[in-house]
């Protein structure tokens, strides 16, 4: 299971002699692992050597992203608004699912839409070739070689073919990018014809595969991920973090209110989280926070889908006030410093207030071009500068 929406990525294959022999030695151990060789053969010749998957495997996470700009990707207008439109367009097929394993159809479709943008973005990465390209190299090996035992148990059961089988750089695969020992685990037949496949154009095995999963990890029906609230002045917020569960009826004793004053609903045992800091959005979040962060565990991951769905549901937008960035800029300086830059001949590729590739670029080449030492990083003096003319 993946980042939000995994890019298709062209990658070559490269020559490698000690990547050949490891596939000879592999092939006896997959052998050994009760895979016939009339599946492992075809798929060890057809793996190539990706040095591009390696490179992205040891790379660093690019950029810190405030909750703020996480959600302005995850819950963007765009991602929004192809949300519903997927919700309209799969609506009976997503609403069986809901029927048969209890996962309300906007959650469903919201990891839908976070894991492959709604299977525009599913990778077209060989996943032979990735999983065998990390068992060589080593530094996960044994994870990435149980995956590859894994994708070669998915052939042996027919699911799909060798050339078929593609994902991510990583091996997150088909709509919902399921891992290969994830597949094999939860990965669902929902069209009844003899193959679980998430690969097809045809989402329908991918989300109920993804349902199913929700479902094994707890997900109750008709229940929130979390509901936003309001702090009291003057509140403990060492009493935050989803280590410390209290009852609703507690939490409302500690003068916690929902937006509009009230004592929350009771949801059940919750957690208060507060992924901004102590004066950005609160949240208490529920049993279905938890299921999510099974599928990814990140604070920012769960709100992105809890909240995405909600919104493909019809609520509202967060309403805390969301935090300055480590440079001191909110969303909208950082969208007005990527205009004034495009509009000054320094183009950021967009306006979406996330400092990116582009608009690091964008600055280094401004900051060259005025005699400014050159960090690629935002700033306020940089936005006064652009204001300015400068």
């Amino acid at each position: 299971m993946s980042t939000p929406a995994a890019r298709t990525t062209t990658m070559r294959p490269e020559p490698n002699p000690d990547f050949d022999r490891w596939k000879s030695g592999f092939r006896s151990r997959a052998i050994s692992a009760g895979i016939p060789a009339n599946i492992v053969d075809p798929a060890l010749n057809s793996a190539g050597f990706l040095p591009d998957v390696i490179a992205r495997d040891r790379r660093q996470t690019e950029f810190t992203r405030t909750l703020e700009d996480y959600l302005n990707i995850a819950v963007s207008d765009e991602r929004l608004a192809g949300g519903r439109a997927a919700l309209a367009r799969h609506n009976s097929t997503l609403r069986a699912i809901e029927q048969r394993y209890g996962v309300e159809a906007e959650v469903v479709t919201a990891v839908w839409g976070l894991e492959s943008r709604y299977g525009t973005e599913r990778g077209d990465i060989p996943v032979i070739s990735a999983a065998a390209t990390l068992a060589f190299e080593g530094r996960r090996g044994a994870f990435f070689e149980s995956q590859l035992l894994a994708a070669l148990r998915i052939l042996q059961r027919g699911d799909t073919s060798v050339q078929n089988l593609r994902g991510s750089w990583a091996g997150a695969m088909g709509h919902t990018q399921f891992i290969p020992t994830t597949y094999q685990e939860y990965a669902v037949d929902f069209t009844g014809n003899g193959r679980r496949d998430i690969w097809s154009d045809d989402p329908a095995d991918g989300l109920a595969s993804a349902a199913n999963y929700l479902s094994r990890m707890g997900w109750q029906r008709g229940r929130p991920w979390g509901v936003e609230v309001r702090l009291p002045d003057g509140f403990n917020t060492s009493l935050a973090g989803r280590g410390i569960t209290r009852s609703v009826s507690e939490w409302a004793g500690l003068g916690i209110r929902d937006m509009d004053g009230r004592s929350p609903a009771d949801h059940g045992a919750a957690s208060l989280i507060l992924p901004d800091g102590p004066r950005g959005p609160a949240f208490l979040v529920f049993r279905n926070f938890g299921v999510i962060l099974r599928y990814n565990n990140s604070e920012f991951y769960a709100i992105g889908i809890g909240h995405l769905a909600d919104r493909i549901a019809g609520r509202g937008p967060i309403q805390g006030n969301f935090q300055p960035d480590r440079n001191g800029l909110r969303l909208g300086d950082r969208q007005e410093i990527q205009r004034l830059l495009t509009r000054a001949g320094f183009d950021t590729q967009g306006a979406d207030g996330v400092i990116g590739p582009n608009s690091e670029a964008a600055i280094r080449a401004y900051q060259q071009a005025r005699g400014l030492p050159v960090t690629g990083q935002p700033s306020r003096d940089l936005l006064e500068r652009l204001r300015r003319g400068a």
